[in-house]
């Protein structure tokens, strides 16, 4: 099988696209001390009280917790390790007033379908813990590396894609013996998508660095926007749900070997060498991404030789509904899911032999597609035919983190961290992240984690 390294005139051009190695190493953790963190004050809702959830909220790939991890440098060697821990819990606390809905459980409701309840002794979990290591001792710490999991709490003998009756919130504190500490989060997607996530960080991290509460904006629930219409209407085909038997290579190849976890920093030069390249011949305007996604699926399917060649593929991502809505337009500081599932097709002929800028106009048109009325299908579907679990036949999802403003939302007062964003993703070896590089001053750099097994 062809690999992503040995595909230099498909992936790489000199310095511009750099593999990235993160060592392998076990991290030695301790758990100090595991506590609850409810709301610092009144909030408005009781016992036995439950929140609607919109069907972008609670629909199947929403439902999972995404791990985060974010690592601080010591500011000095006498720095307090409990007045770090505290300063966080309390910031925590306050915070939790305004986005309440974080303290309470997810439970079903009827018709397969999830809520927000709260009941006694709810809350966030916070969990204190440290390490016998240096942060020095973890190699490149701006790479994204599996080792890190023990930096982010898991319940002992806890289920998989369990949402159920957990915490909504789990936050780990870990302090390294250089007098560093890192943050490991796991936030439950069917609060919010990324942009809310951001959101809500950046509410915590400023309350943090301020000593008292501060929102910008107020935070807003108002899931009830995307109730589905009576009687729904299904206006589209919705293939990015659908159930296809795989009838390539594609599926089998990456299930049948162990899933690697390959990462690339790619240089904004190659970005625009890219752009240059692939100009569709409409010459309609294209974003980086679509540059990025059409190259990154192109160079994959390459890499795993799919066949047969008459063979109709899938790429699929989220794309940002919020400028979309006008009939009404989402009240600011909705902190909601409002991400609508965009997909490419294009047979594996197109795709190996095709030119880069075909597969730049499926997937430029596929984020295009996505509209207002889009969206309300997108609901409706959902609620006549719920999607039981995630279907990979045929198809490639890119997830893109470089929108989000994860490491300006993440100064808690210690500075920015020196990373953050997420461990592993080899659970879903179908899934390429497209990560913003961390640096202060950075030159427009993408760190890409694309999926790749090898036998």
């Amino acid at each position: 099988m062809g690999q992503w390294h040995d595909l230099p005139q498909h992936f790489r051009m000199a310095s511009w696209v750099q593999e990235l190695h993160f060592p392998h190493l076990v991290v030695p953790v301790t758990i100090d001390h595991i506590s609850t963190v409810t709301p610092a004050g009144p909030i408005p809702v009781s016992s036995g009280d439950g929140l609607y959830l919109s069907n972008l909220d609670d629909i199947v790939g929403a439902r999972v917790f995404t791990p985060t991890v974010y690592f601080y440098r010591p500011k000095n060697p006498d720095s307090n390790q409990k007045h770090i821990t505290k300063i966080l819990r309390h910031a925590l606390a306050s915070v939790l007033v305004p986005y309440y809905p974080f303290s309470g459980r997810l439970r079903e409701s009827g018709n397969g379908k999830l809520e927000v309840f709260f009941g006694l002794d709810q809350g966030v979990l916070m969990v204190e813990a440290h390490s016998t290591m240096a942060l020095a001792n973890l190699g490149d710490i701006t790479v994204p590396n599996p080792a890190w999991s023990p930096l982010v709490y898991r319940f002992p003998d806890e289920e998989p894609y369990k949402v159920i009756d957990i915490p909504l919130l789990i936050a780990q504190v870990t302090h390294f013996s250089c007098g560093g500490f890192s943050l490991g989060l796991r936030i439950c997607h069917c609060l919010c998508d990324g942009l809310g996530a951001m959101q809500f960080l950046d509410a915590w991290a400023a309350t943090a660095k301020a000593g008292t509460l501060i929102t910008n904006p107020n935070p807003c629930w108002d899931r009830e926007i995307f109730r589905p219409r009576s009687p729904p209407k299904v206006k589209y085909p919705h293939t990015e749900f659908m159930k296809i038997d795989d009838g390539s290579s594609l599926t089998t190849t990456i299930w049948q070997v162990k899933p690697v976890q390959k990462c690339y920093r790619i240089s904004r030069e190659f970005q625009a060498h890219v752009k240059t390249l692939a100009q569709p011949n409409d010459n309609f305007p294209f974003s980086t991404f679509d540059a990025m996604a059409a190259h990154v699926w192109r160079s994959w399917v390459k890499a795993l030789d799919v066949k047969p060649l008459d063979y109709e593929l899938r790429l699929t991502f989220s794309v940002n509904a919020r400028p979309k809505l006008k009939n009404p337009p989402l009240k600011d500081g909705f902190y909601g899911n409002a991400l609508c599932v965009a997909c490419a097709k294009s047979s594996v002929s197109e795709l190996v032999n095709g030119h880069l800028s075909d597969t730049i106009r499926v997937v430029r048109e596929a984020r295009l597609g996505i509209s207002e009325e889009y969206l309300r299908s997108t609901i409706d579907h959902v609620e006549v035919d719920r999607p039981s679990r995630l279907e990979f036949g045929g198809k490639l999802t890119v997830t893109q983190w470089t929108r989000f403003s994860i490491y300006e939302s993440a100064d808690f007062g210690w500075g920015r961290p020196i990373y953050a964003g997420p461990i592993d993703l080899t659970p879903t070896p179908q899934v390429c992240v497209f990560l913003p590089e961390g640096e202060v001053h950075s030159s427009g750099s993408m760190v890409v984690m694309p999926p790749f097994a090898t036998p």
